[in-house]
């Protein structure tokens, strides 16, 4: 399968959610983010129960076969034609990018190489697809940002963040000295080099409060509990928020009433 220009449809009027396992566990906040923002877009968004693990750890392991019994549970779950998305570049990634290899030469094939071209990282549907216009309703305040190796990569979608968070006229985006740089979580990278991992997540800490901010944003949950799990250790004032629940929280018609 090649690459080619990426190709953005009409605006649906229905779409399924793909939550990913860490939000689901840790950060359900997002996921209720990501249904708001989509419905308040006039977006009818259907959430299958059955959906589990993208599939990504053991691939990134090597381990193709297990890999694939993971994978190929979501296969059916998907059966109408709407966009999938994804509050998640990486596991976005593994699902448009690498199931059409994972399944090359199988019975499978065709369903994987079709929710591939299905599958879109959210915040990029909200930008290119919605063409989301946001009315910030919070006060003014300074944040950094970071971008996960998987969206900025291999999704290249390292100006959509920005480009979300410049329509919000209360927001101060500060770049940080090292932003293309790895937080050094990188799924199962973090446990089989933990020192190596721990070394580039002090360094993206330090780069980020560098800033001067005590908050940043990152559209990838395990870039957020990586790094804002490293700063909570080093005593940081440093705190991070996935960029979806940020951009419900500033825009929600009720915010005036907090």
């Amino acid at each position: 399968m090649t690459d080619s220009i990426k190709m953005y449809p009409p605006k649906p009027d229905r779409v399924y959610l793909f939550g990913t396992c860490l939000i689901d566990i840790f950060y359900p906040e997002a996921g209720l983010a990501a249904l708001s923002l989509l419905e308040r877009e006039g977006i009818d968004v259907h959430f299958p129960d059955d959906q589990t693990c993208c599939g990504q750890p053991a691939y990134t392991s090597g381990r193709m076969d297990e890999a694939r019994d993971v994978a190929r549970r979501q296969l059916d779950l998907f059966p109408e034609p709407w966009p999938i998305l994804v509050p998640s570049g990486s596991c976005g990634g593994m699902i448009a990018k690498h199931y059409p290899h994972l399944f090359e030469g199988t019975d499978d094939a065709a369903r994987a190489e079709d929710i591939a071209a299905r599958t879109f990282e959210l915040t990029d549907f909200l930008l290119n697809v919605c063409h989301v216009r946001l009315e910030d309703k919070g006060e003014p305040v300074q944040v950094a940002m970071h971008t996960s190796c998987s969206a900025r990569r291999e999704m290249g979608l390292a100006e959509v963040g920005p480009q979300l968070l410049g329509q919000l006229s209360g927001v101060t985006l500060k770049e940080q000295a090292h932003a293309a740089e790895c937080c050094g979580f990188g799924g199962s990278f973090a446990v089989r080099h933990p020192e190596v991992s721990g070394a580039m997540v002090q360094d993206k800490v330090a780069a980020l409060s560098e800033t001067g901010v005590q908050h940043f944003v990152t559209s990838d949950c395990g870039c957020l509990m990586n790094i804002d799990g490293c700063a909570q250790k080093q005593g940081a004032k440093l705190r991070g928020e996935h960029l979806l629940s940020f951009l419900w929280q500033r825009t929600r018609e009720d915010r005036t009433h907090d």
